[in-house]
């Protein structure tokens, strides 16, 4: 089992930045991947970014170049997200996906406004 927690996240303008972070625990071995997911309202989740133990990084392209995706061992990682547009609203989750099960963290709102 790999528990997550999120920091981070709340209401800046348009332009502006954040940083999430998540911070895993538990029984945590071989190869992972981290990842941030998020959801707006009425949406399904999409990936926003994701990073392998091996440091290959993934973005969707709404978000390339403007958000970045890190880690600083097995344990954290991050997301830095700037030039954050309206649109960028949305409930971010980070992901841990480990010996094929996926682990999720509990949610943290970004709210952007125009």
């Amino acid at each position: 089992q790999v528990q997550l927690v999120e920091s981070g996240g709340g209401l800046v303008q348009a332009g502006g930045s954040l940083r999430l972070s998540c911070a895993a625990s538990g029984s945590i071995f071989g190869d992972y991947r981290m990842g941030w997911y998020r959801q707006a309202p009425g949406k399904q989740r999409e990936l926003v970014a994701q990073i392998t133990r091996g440091g290959t990084t993934y973005y969707v392209d709404s978000v390339q170049g403007r958000f970045a995706i890190s880690r600083d061992n097995a344990k954290t990682f991050a997301l830095q997200m700037n030039s954050l547009k309206p649109e960028d609203t949305a409930v971010y989750y980070c992901q841990y996906l480990q010996s094929g099960r996926n682990y999720w963290g509990q949610g943290t709102q970004v709210t952007v406004s125009s």
